[in-house]
């Protein structure tokens, strides 16, 4: 379907299908997820009517005659030039092969695998009220059905799983009881400063040296923002040259 096709319009002006996917894009793939169905665009269709609506009528009144009106126009128009100049500073920054491995070469630390692990757990406030759901666990009770039933940590609504985490992410006794697990084990109650914690390991990644194919996507990432930053503070030291700078 043409992204130019009509789905509305106001007062001779065609709000299209581009218009419509625009919309969607400015408000980010986690909103705009919100509104996929087509009872979701239907109100996307409305609220753009409506905005047209309130654009006629501000023209309508000469709301861009108004001081105030002129005040938020050209503190907009600042933000937005700053932003521009910004974007067209950085906008030629390359990097080749060589630079990449380079860098890779001299940083492979920050690149290597950590041991990680998957774990879930159900948090209780009390010691006796963790063993008993220790044994029904023990007696055949489903871990996640365990978690949404009994657990206090928001974790429950997903069944107790907290996904993967390396070494340093979680309070110590928790840490040291996970990565200790043998993979489908059920811990004893684990006491924290949240509470007690029952956990069952899920998944372990045992530390791994880093290579650069594997790393490749990550390593240009940061030797882009690094020229990049380069690039924005040598212009800004040359602009602090030409205009006067005072921090009081």
């Amino acid at each position: 379907m043409s992204e130019h096709l009509a789905v509305a319009v106001v007062n001779g002006k065609e709000i299209t299908r581009g218009d419509i996917m625009k919309f969607l894009n400015d408000m980010g793939p986690q909103m705009a997820m919100q509104f996929q169905s087509p009872e979701g665009i239907n109100r996307v269709i409305d609220e753009m009517v409506n905005q047209e609506l309130l654009y006629l009528d501000a023209v309508e009144n000469n709301f861009e005659k108004e001081e105030e009106f002129d005040q938020v126009l050209q503190a907009t128009k600042v933000s937005l030039l700053k932003g521009y100049a910004f974007n067209k500073l950085i906008s030629g920054v390359t990097v080749d092969e060589e630079e990449l491995k380079m860098y890779f070469n001299d940083n492979k630390h920050l690149f290597n695998q950590p041991e990680m692990v998957k774990a879930s757990h159900i948090l209780v406030a009390d010691e006796n009220r963790a063993m008993e759901i220790v044994d029904e666990l023990e007696g055949g009770m489903d871990f996640e059905d365990a978690a949404r039933s009994y657990s206090s940590c928001p974790s429950s609504e997903v069944g107790g799983a907290l996904g993967e985490f390396g070494r340093g992410q979680m309070v110590p006794e928790f840490e040291e009881a996970a990565f200790n697990m043998e993979l489908g084990e059920i811990s004893a109650p684990v006491k924290t400063q949240f509470g007690y914690h029952i956990i069952r390991l899920e998944e372990r990644k045992e530390a791994k040296d880093a290579s650069f194919d594997d790393s490749r996507e990550e390593v240009e990432k940061q030797v882009i923002l690094r020229k990049q930053e380069a690039k924005y503070m040598e212009k800004i030291n040359s602009l602090k040259d030409v205009y006067k700078v005072e921090i009081k």
